[in-house]
């Protein structure tokens, strides 16, 4: 059995540490699949090799890490102009691994188009083979929080039941110092990494929630989400994107491609 992390960029598995040592310890397979494309084909590479570096501290052999936005055009950002495409790369790999106990996959929660694509592409894919579960982890989000600040890892409520995931104080310890498999994104880790454990602090550990498929039907929470002042994607974007590709597995494909192209002049992506 395995469990499969279907993330967005290289480091996202990060956040995920404690999901990783639960399927570890249960015996389980776990595989890595990207979606995000990069401009910069250097920076694919960098990050890919930060990325394996990490995963190989803790088990996990580089053939079961695969960029499957590779050259796809589905670039960081705007996955969810993408995801026709990213989907069916995700299909090819997954047609690799023999047997799924579960998808791990960033939260429903706004604090990013490219984690919501990817929340909603889980919950497809999941469905596709009979309905597996789907554990989403919280990356970040803006929930009642002032812009520009946000909360790292840390669970809303409108995405149900929290399931508390403990490690040990030396596995604590490894995870704290791990950031250090990441330097081509230190300044982002500068705000990230103390706002995630300081969350940890506050909250009594790593907790994880289901991800049901009703709930991307469903805004992440009310009022404005971290990405539509973050990064200017409206959430009407992401929501277009995603309604698209739900019909297009209804098979009416063509009218959700052309609905995803039809965005409005003033975005920007």
């Amino acid at each position: 059995m395995a469990v499969v992390f279907l993330l967005a960029h290289f480091d996202d598995e990060y956040c995920a540490l404690p999901l990783i040592l639960r399927a570890q310890a249960a015996g389980e397979d776990c595989w890595f699949l990207y979606v995000a494309d990069y401009a910069r084909p250097g920076m694919a590479e960098r990050r890919l090799a930060e990325t394996v570096a990490f995963l190989k501290a803790y088990g996990v052999p580089a053939e079961r890490v695969r960029h499957v936005g590779r050259g796809s055009g589905v670039v960081d950002r705007e996955v969810a102009a993408g995801i026709p495409q990213a989907l069916a790369g995700l299909r090819a790999a997954l047609a690799e691994v023999p047997s799924i106990s579960e998808f791990a996959v960033p939260a429903w929660e706004g604090g990013h188009p490219d984690h919501d694509s990817c929340a909603a592409m889980a919950t497809m894919l999941a469905a596709e083979r009979g309905g597996v579960p789907v554990r989403q982890f919280g990356l970040y989000n803006g929930r009642r929080f002032p812009r520009p600040f946000y909360r790292a890892c840390s669970p809303i409520p409108e995405n149900g039941p929290q399931m508390r995931i403990p490690i040990g104080a030396a596995a604590w310890l490894k995870w704290i110092a791990a950031v250090r498999f990441f330097p081509s994104q230190t300044w982002n880790w500068l705000g990230l990494w103390p706002s995630m454990f300081m969350t940890f602090a506050q909250r009594g550990g790593f907790a994880c929630q289901t991800l049901e498929p009703a709930r991307i039907a469903e805004r992440p929470h009310a009022g404005r989400l971290h990405y539509e002042w973050m990064f200017q994607t409206p959430y009407a974007v992401v929501r277009q994107a995603v309604d698209a590709a739900l019909a297009d597995e209804g098979g009416d494909q063509s009218a959700g491609r052309a609905r995803i192209r039809k965005k409005p002049a003033s975005i920007r992506t």
